[in-house]
């Protein structure tokens, strides 16, 4: 019997990027992926309620109301969903032809793992790939893949990432205290039960940098965050805390750097 995955897009006046990030995933069913689609908007002001509107055909549910922020909206989500599988893309990403369908095949090939995860691009405003240097060295830890490398190193990029149902009952819901590393932090507790496998081939999704990100707007908060989330998985004075924190300091300093060359280049 094949899984259904029920897919998540959290949003909030992100009209700019919407329509394609939505498209993007009910293309996935051409694929013949058995799939439930749920769209969880803020209140948004800007023109989100008529891309949701064109494409009410095709999202099986859609609430608009205030949150608490992304891990708001997304536990509100999940507590909706009833797939085998879940998952969230956020409304600024992207998925690439047949990427679920991918996905399902490993989480289907391999029952014991919580979670699957595969390659994932960083692309600007305009869907053009950047940072690749960065997405090479995540890359470079795929072969090593472990819970001890996870707790060293965030290497999985959350649009490319998919879990089973089972782990996250065991693993709970998103913190919503947390601003920018919520993912990270859950994806240390679905660890726990079944650990990761690795999606070969072709980039599953498109993570989109732009300032107007999480990522784009406080790094520096996500590094910290993710700090303290490995350091409270594997223990303060561990080695991979250890490690984890040689690594958050070369990363910020990577991005403080890339951000001021952009300032730097803008008229």
């Amino acid at each position: 019997m094949t899984m259904r995955i029920s897919i998540i897009t959290p949003t909030y006046n992100s009209a700019r990027f919407l329509e394609e990030t939505i498209r993007s995933v009910v293309l996935q069913r051409e694929s013949g992926v058995d799939m439930e689609y749920i769209v969880v908007d803020g209140g948004s002001t800007d023109g989100t309620m008529d891309i949701v509107r064109k494409w009410s055909g095709h999202i099986d549910r859609f609430v608009s109301e205030p949150d608490k922020g992304p891990a708001d909206a997304l536990n509100k989500g999940l507590r909706m969903a009833t797939g085998d599988a879940l998952a969230w893309l956020n409304g600024d990403d992207l998925y690439h032809p047949n990427a679920l369908a991918r996905a399902i095949a490993t989480l289907e090939k391999h029952p014991e793992r919580a979670l699957c995860f595969g390659h994932c691009r960083i692309v600007d405003e305009s869907g053009v790939e950047i940072r690749r240097g960065i997405t090479r060295f995540k890359e470079a830890f795929f072969p090593f893949s472990s819970r001890f490398t996870i707790r060293s190193i965030n290497y999985i990029s959350q649009p490319a990432m998919v879990f089973r149902r089972r782990a996250f009952e065991l693993a709970g819901f998103l913190r919503e205290d947390l601003k920018a590393a919520f993912d990270y932090e859950f994806t240390l507790r679905l660890w726990r039960h079944g650990g990761a496998v690795y999606v070969p081939g072709a980039p599953l999704a498109d993570f989109r940098w732009h300032p107007g990100s999480i990522s784009g707007q406080g790094f520096a908060r996500q590094f910290r965050e993710e700090f303290d989330a490995a350091a409270a998985d594997a223990g303060r004075f561990s080695l991979p805390t250890l490690l984890h924190w040689f690594v958050r300091w070369g990363i910020v300093g990577c991005y403080t750097a890339l951000t001021a060359r952009v300032r730097g280049q803008s008229p």
